[in-house]
Parts: C-alpha cells; sequence; structure tokens
C-alpha cells in the first residue's frame, strides 16, 4: 500500500499542471497581467510627503463640518475595501451625491479618476471632494488653508516640499494625498497564480477564470487593474435605464452619453453596493445585468457563481 501511495504521488508531481491550466495562466498574464509593485508616479514619492498625505487623507479638518474626511468616503482602514459600501454617500450636511464612491484601492493604476473620468489624475481628483458643496463643502481653497495654518501643518509641509518657498498650498495638499494613495496597491491570490503558483487559486477558481473569460467579460474587463482602461457605454446591447449622462457631462460629446470608465474589478467581492449609482446590491445581480446589458447574454446561475468563484481571487490578501 505505501508503494502504491509513493507511486501515486510520483506520478502526480511528475504529471504537474494540466495543458489547459497552463494555456489558460498563459492567455490570462496575456490579457491582464498582475499589478505592477509600484503605481505610476510613485518614483518621487518621499517618506515625508506620503506621512503628510496619509494624515491628510484621514484628517477631518478638511471638512466644513469637521466630521468628515476622505476616508468617509473611501474607508482603507482594517478590511474595507476603499468605499463605505453605501449607494450614494452623504455629505458634510446630509445630502447623499448622484454616484457611488468608486474604491480608492490600486486607483494609480486607473486611465482617470471619477466615474465620468473628469480628473486625470489621483491628485487633481483630490481637490475636488473637499471644495465640493454636496461632499466636504469647504467654501475655497483659501478656507481650507486658513484652516491647515493654524496647526502644525505649516513645518509638515516645509518637510515634505522642502524645495517650495510656499509650501503650504492647495495643490501641494492634493499632491501629499495621492502620494498616499499611490501606496493603496493590494496583493491577491490572482497575482500569485499568474506569476507561477498554481496552488494559489482552488480548482473551482480557476474554471470560474475560465467562465469570466469564455463569456466575454474580458471586453471591457482587461489589464492588470481588470478594467479601469476605458469608457463603455452602459447598455451597449441592451439598454440600461438611467438619468446619468456620464461621460458627457465632462466632454458635451454626444456620443459620449451614458459612457462611464469601466469599474476595475480587484477587490470587487468588498465594494458592494455596485454600478454607477449603487443601485446593485450584490455581485451575482451585477454579473447578470452586465453580462444582458453588455454582452446580451443570459447567463444560468451557475455560470453566475462559477465567474463570483473567481471574483474571490481578486481580493487583497490582507483583507481577507
Amino acid at each position: 500500500m505505501k508503494l502504491i501511495f509513493i507511486l501515486i504521488l510520483g506520478f502526480t508531481i511528475f504529471c504537474g499542471p494540466s495543458k489547459e491550466t497552463l494555456e489558460l495562466q498563459k492567455k490570462a498574464k496575456q490579457t491582464f497581467g498582475a499589478l505592477p509593485e509600484k503605481m505610476p508616479g510613485s518614483e518621487g514619492d518621499t517618506t515625508e510627503l506620503i506621512s503628510l498625505g496619509k494624515e491628510l487623507y484621514f484628517d477631518v479638518k478638511l471638512s466644513a463640518n469637521d466630521k468628515q474626511s476622505c476616508n468617509s468616503c473611501h474607508n482603507i482602514e482594517g478590511k474595507a475595501g476603499g468605499v463605505d459600501n453605501e449607494p450614494t454617500s452623504p455629505g458634510a450636511f446630509g445630502k447623499r451625491g448622484d454616484r457611488n464612491s468608486p474604491t480608492v484601492l490600486n486607483a494609480g493604476f486607473h486611465l482617470a479618476q471619477f466615474w465620468d473620468g473628469r480628473a486625470e489624475t489621483l491628485a487633481d481628483q483630490a481637490k475636488g471632494p473637499i471644495l465640493n458643496p454636496g461632499e466636504m463643502a469647504m467654501p475655497s481653497e483659501k478656507a481650507v488653508l486658513d484652516k491647515l495654518s493654524k496647526t502644525d501643518y505649516p513645518e509638515k509641509f516645509k518637510k515634505a516640499f522642502p524645495s517650495d518657498k510656499s509650501a503650504l498650498s492647495y495643490d501641494n495638499l492634493a499632491k501629499a494625498i495621492a502620494a498616499f494613495e499611490r501606496t493603496l496597491k493590494t496583493t491577491d491570490r490572482f497575482d500569485d497564480w499568474m506569476n507561477g503558483d498554481l496552488k494559489a487559486m482552488t480548482s473551482d477558481e480557476v474554471e470560474g477564470l475560465k467562465t469570466f473569460m469564455d463569456t466575454g467579460c474580458v471586453s471591457c474587463h482587461y489589464g492588470a487593474a481588470m478594467g479601469a482602461t476605458s469608457y463603455r457605454k452602459l447598455g451597449e446591447r441592451n439598454p440600461y435605464e438611467t438619468k446619468d449622462l456620464g461621460r458627457f457631462n465632462v466632454t458635451k460629446n454626444e456620443a459620449d452619453k451614458y459612457f462611464f470608465k469601466v469599474p476595475s474589478l480587484r477587490n470587487v467581492m468588498l465594494t458592494a453596493p455596485y454600478f454607477h449609482d449603487g443601485s446593485i446590491k450584490t455581485v451575482e445581480e451585477a454579473i447578470t445585468k452586465m453580462a444582458y446589458h453588455q454582452l446580451n447574454k443570459d447567463l444560468t446561475s451557475a455560470e453566475v457563481q462559477s465567474i463570483k468563484t473567481f471574483l474571490n481571487a481578486l481580493t487583497d490578501k490582507t483583507r481577507k
């Protein structure tokens, strides 16, 4: 009996992964690729700059009611997914916005920021919510700087921006927050699997990846972020009812009506509810509706569950 076990074990080790698994891994690496070690633009980020950005990210003084910080809508503490898990977020004075707060995790890998791409960089994005009347509601850049100048921030800005004569500025505030956000890169088992550890995902997750790719989800969700690399019309194959005109509000181009930035699927299991309006409560419903509206496919419950199983492998290992 012992000899038989040794022979079977030796045969399994000798055979290794199947040809189909290796082909799927190769295809996945070509279609997605693992997330790079660092986000674009992080080359010049210093310890002082990142530290300042982190403090600002969590500081409620950036809001008119001294109760909201960047982290209020983009929670990164503990096992949170960089969102508040609300359909839309409440502002400083209780009014809710029109769109779901997207995750800040890995956001530096995206082609642009916000659902409509109106901010090209993380720093551009950081400037918006602080002054938005429906969000943090500060009345002006000057009001923000006046508030910060009464604390120990001026000295911290000088350390973070040693070559600037006027280090405490709104531009530098945004640059610091962006530097901190560039550290919010996640690591997951799917990347481990693509990088060669074929035991990192279960057989069901590997099968889910195959279902995901065969279904056509990769027509939008490609690249290392698994999305966030293009704008696509919501309701491309079957109309999706929404009053939000999406990217049209930025470009005023008729062809951009109902176009939104494709969301990244990294950590998607942590970021419910889904879609630009936060109207979809579960990942199963999101998968079903996306397949229908974007691909004109009616998935079976087994196919939906298979894709969901794969999506579990995209969760940051420290947030499981």
